[in-house]
């Protein structure tokens, strides 16, 4: 049987239709609500000529319409596109082009930036401003270039029909999400509905590993009843996309948050009953836990028993904090990639957080296994080799206009099968569990973000007083990673750290940023002119300890 998700959500939305869905800031939708406004806004894109494969962006932080513009889009069998609302003019300039993007919805308070590209984008034709209370309500929004037409994303919606009346889809219809990946520039890693519906929302059964065989099944879970979720990654990443995506099938509600805030997190756990709560290893964790122990009168979080974590290192010491306050809580430490899904899962009890390698060691879902890096075999349970993660079954189309990098992650393995590798390494332990060992390749991962050390040195070797460099990240307590510089100046006195950095944030987003910079008398390369990063590692470490 063929699963669109879009599809699939009209089927929940026939179930569920007076529950809550959607909680943001003061803004609530029910499952009808969203129905009708996302048939809106399709209407809308289609009377623009938006239609099947055609790729929208949203540039926003976390708000219902970002909810509204995803269900929008796969109604009519177009493509959203997430951009990183982070990116500087470069930045934003490459996503636009590299993903055809034909129409955009964007916060108002972005609109700035995207005038002043506007006309070097050829093949943007609509763009959709969403109010976020930061500009003139009463002026319409206009762009420098008339040949984008540029319209309030509310009266986009005025006077459309709400009705449900789309062409016939397919699980052959594709969904794609921008993902970062060792070469420095984001990637769009190409699904088919039908394979992303089995990997991310929920076709496999969690408990049996079984796939359903009917959409209904998975609607079916939540007759009695579902959980409330409170998602606060930015929904620009796919893993927190995907907890909207998936409560929705089971009639969930789901809670989301402009930004990320502490206080702000226990606020709302109190006041919605969250159930579960999905944050991005110690970035967030951590400032909870510290506002939960500092808050003179403590919040009623009675209704909250799940706390899981994806995307970057969940500390053993921070998962205790958690223990100690709430005894009787569940976390959950899972491992993924856009590139395959989840791969893994750590059903983490207390006293027993201590993690080995570079990450959890966890049970692999189906399909996942480690292959030996040069035969390509897959490594039995309890192998002394090390190898890399892998997953068949439900996995990517491609890489979009990238064949090259297509051919290198989505390979042929010893056995006949197609897999996914999308970079982690790691070890078999004799009960068949995985220990994760971390990324072969030298990106590096700060608060869930992926920072590709080419781009920052590039951008560090454009200034005038650098003649070379190599980044590298270092252990940082709240962001898992530091961006560290080691470089050679040109002459004395070397640039000073804030010069470097009011440097680098007119060509890069504020979390690629360089946090630490050290000077070497020279930087040592091989013959072919690559940089030796366990070396800057080194550098920077020692330097950090002294």
């Amino acid at each position: 049987m063929s699963f669109n998700i879009a599809d699939v959500f009209e089927l929940a939305v026939d179930h569920y239709a007076e529950r809550e869905y959607v909680v943001c800031d003061q803004q609530r939708r029910t499952y009808a609500e969203m129905e009708s406004r996302a048939n809106q806004l399709a209407h809308y894109l289609q009377k623009q000529g938006i239609g099947p494969g055609d790729h929208v962006g949203i540039y926003a932080m976390n708000c219902v319409e970002w909810v509204e513009a995803i269900w929008a889009t796969l109604k009519i069998r177009a493509l959203y596109i997430n951009i990183n609302y982070r990116y500087v003019a470069d930045e934003l300039a490459y996503i636009f082009d590299n993903a055809d993007l034909k129409a955009v919805l964007i916060q108002a308070q972005y609109l700035p930036l995207l005038d002043q590209l506007s006309g070097s984008l050829p093949k943007l034709e609509h763009v959709l401003v969403i109010n976020d209370s930061a500009g003139d309500d009463s002026l319409e929004p206009s762009l420098a270039s008339a040949d984008i037409s540029c319209i309030d994303y509310e009266s986009a919606l005025a006077g459309q029909s709400n009705q449900r009346d789309f062409s016939v889809r397919s699980g052959n219809d594709h969904y794609m999400v921008y993902t970062g990946g060792t070469t420095g520039m984001p990637k769009g890693v190409v699904w088919r509905h039908q394979e992303v519906m089995f990997a991310l929302g929920g076709g496999v059964d969690q408990l049996t590993q079984q796939p359903v065989e009917r959409p209904q099944e998975i609607i079916d879970r939540g007759k009695d009843g579902s959980m409330t979720v409170m998602s606060i990654a930015p929904l620009m990443h796919g893993a927190a996309q995907w907890s909207c995506i998936s409560r929705a099938f089971e009639g969930g509600k789901v809670v989301i948050m402009p930004q990320f805030s502490a206080d702000k997190t226990w606020q709302l756990v109190e006041r919605e009953r969250v159930n579960s709560v999905f944050i991005v290893g110690d970035a967030m964790a951590r400032p909870m836990i510290e506002s939960f122990l500092a808050a003179a009168e403590k919040p009623n979080v009675d209704s909250l028993f799940l706390l899981a974590s994806s995307g970057a290192i969940f500390s053993a010491s921070i998962k205790d904090q958690f223990f100690d306050c709430f005894p009787k809580l569940m976390i959950v430490d899972s491992i993924g990639a856009s590139e395959v899904g989840g791969q893994g899962v750590a059903m983490i009890e207390p006293g027993k957080t201590a993690m080995t390698g570079g990450g959890p060691t966890v049970t692999p879902l189906s399909g996942t296994v480690v292959l030996d890096e040069q035969d390509l075999t897959i490594l039995p349970a309890g192998s002394p080799s090390i190898g890399k993660v892998a997953r068949r079954g439900y996995i990517p189309v491609e890489y979009y206009k990238d064949p090259v990098k297509t051919a290198a992650t989505f390979v042929i393995a010893a056995d006949g099968h197609r897999y996914a590798l999308p970079g982690d390494y790691g070890k078999v332990e004799q009960d068949g569990r995985i220990t994760m060992l971390g990324r072969g390749s030298v990106s590096i991962n700060s608060g869930g973000e992926k920072i590709f050390p080419e781009e920052v040195e590039a951008a560090i070797k454009a200034h005038a007083g650098i003649f070379d460099c190599v980044v590298c990240g270092v252990p940082d307590e709240k962001w898992g990673s530091r961006v560290t510089a080691v470089a050679q100046s040109r002459s004395l006195p070397a640039p000073s750290l804030e010069a470097i950095q009011i440097h680098c944030r007119t060509k890069l987003a504020g979390y690629k940023i360089p946090r630490r910079i050290h000077y070497v008398d020279s930087i040592p390369r091989s013959p072919a002119g690559k940089p030796d990063y366990q070396w800057a590692i080194n550098v920077a470490q020692n330097k950090l300890t002294k």
